[in-house]
């Protein structure tokens, strides 16, 4: 379970100072798929690079599936993003260079998963998000569709604990989001949790429940399903 208790950010320059996050207090339970919803600049993007132990809070506290990760070292943080997180993003991210197979298979290096294991895997991955017959193709030979398939079997392939996917519709035509979100919902059911940046009300009713911002306060939280 994720649990956050007063959680703040503050960014600051030598003539500005930015609360990002302000004293936000939430719970997330294993398996749980939620939406964070909000305007633009309310925050939604720091909260997930805190979820994402990509950037420390400025106070407050960060449970972590049992461990309190607000002090620890950037290693242990690390660590932490290998073993346990998978990251969708809008961009896709992929690497131009590799082929498909090889962009999945980069998560499971960092892990120091065995050659044969890791092509199982791949090959699971692929074969689970509908891209296997693309495997050799690089990322620009793709479609877009494709291509965000192709960053959710890289976020699935480690078997996290914890997806953080930030606007994974958002360059997507009306088909293709559906059958990401369709992924994403299919990961929580097998007990990944889920949390998903959007901006879409459509996409946002396929989680559990969302979590409202503004001017980087939790200002509601909405239970949608069971």
């Amino acid at each position: 379970m994720i649990r956050l208790d007063k959680i703040s950010k503050i960014y600051r320059t030598a003539e500005v100072e930015t609360l990002a996050l302000d004293q936000v207090s939430t719970e997330i339970l294993d398996g749980e798929f939620v939406a964070v919803m909000g305007p633009s600049g309310c925050g939604k993007s720091t909260l997930l690079n805190v979820l994402g132990l990509l950037d420390r809070p400025s106070g407050g506290v960060y449970d972590f599936f049992g461990q309190e990760v607000s002090g620890f070292p950037e290693k242990r943080l690390t660590e932490l993003r290998r073993d346990r997180i998978g990251f969708v993003f809008q961009s896709f991210n992929l690497i131009d260079d590799l082929t498909v197979a090889e962009n999945v298979e980069v998560a499971l290096i960092y892990r120091g998963v065995g050659g044969p294991e890791r092509k199982r895997r791949v090959a699971e991955a692929l074969e689970r998000v509908g891209v296997s017959h693309r495997a050799r193709h690089r990322p620009q030979q793709l479609s877009g569709g494709q291509q965000q398939r192709v960053a959710v079997a890289r976020a699935l392939v480690s078997k996290p604990s914890l997806i953080l996917a930030d606007e994974p519709t958002g360059n997507l035509d009306t088909a293709n989001g559906e059958a990401v979100m369709g992924l994403l919902s299919d990961a929580a059911r097998a007990g990944v949790t889920v949390i998903m940046v959007t901006h879409s009300l459509v996409h946002a009713a396929a989680a559990q429940r969302t979590i409202n911002l503004l001017d980087g306060r939790v200002v509601s939280e909405t239970l949608l399903a069971a």
